[in-house]
């Protein structure tokens, strides 16, 4: 079993995402039962990856989404857990295969969203993710949102890897 810990640089060598889009602060961990960097899905069922993202009052979003009572909106909770488990890919991808670049890690689906506790500026919102199937492309993750000790949000998610092409490279140029 491999451990990770990624700070900003290696976050934006992996994630395509910039600020003010750019959502995970700090991987603290990507862990594993299996080594993660062979090609079996079956491998890489019960991954899991701990990221932090700091909320800070200087967020855009925050000047509309509520000028008197400031919380982090629902869609970016989820975005940020997506950021965060696609790291679950990161051992395969960066380390062992040297595939990035090839594929990129796309949102495809959420299942049972909950929002239990208003996540506000100055919390630390942790992400714990855990993959929960994988079909070659294809990935499942249960994720939660912690603030302390309180359970803020939690989510089922799927994934697609998809093959970057020439144009899609083209457009973020």
């Amino acid at each position: 079993m491999s451990e990770y810990y990624l700070e900003q640089k290696e976050i934006q060598k992996f994630l395509p995402h910039r600020p003010p889009f750019l959502l995970v602060d700090r991987i603290l961990s990507v862990s594993g039962p299996n080594t993660m960097i062979d090609d079996q899905p079956k491998n890489k069922l019960g991954i899991k990856v701990v990221g932090i993202k700091n909320v800070s009052m200087n967020e855009p979003h925050f000047m509309g989404h509520f000028p008197e009572f400031a919380i982090m909106p629902g869609v970016l909770i989820l975005e940020t857990m997506a950021q965060v488990a696609s790291f679950s890919m990161y051992p395969y991808m960066m380390l062992e295969n040297n595939v990035r670049g090839r594929f990129q890690c796309v949102l495809v689906g959420v299942d049972q969203a909950r929002f239990r506790i208003p996540v506000t500026p100055g919390d630390v919102l942790r992400i714990e993710t855990e993959v929960t199937g994988c079909r070659t492309y294809l990935w499942s993750f249960l994720c939660k949102g912690y603030v302390g000790e309180k359970l803020v949000a939690e989510a089922k998610i799927m994934a697609n890897l998809m093959p970057v092409t020439e144009k899609s490279s083209e457009k973020k140029e």
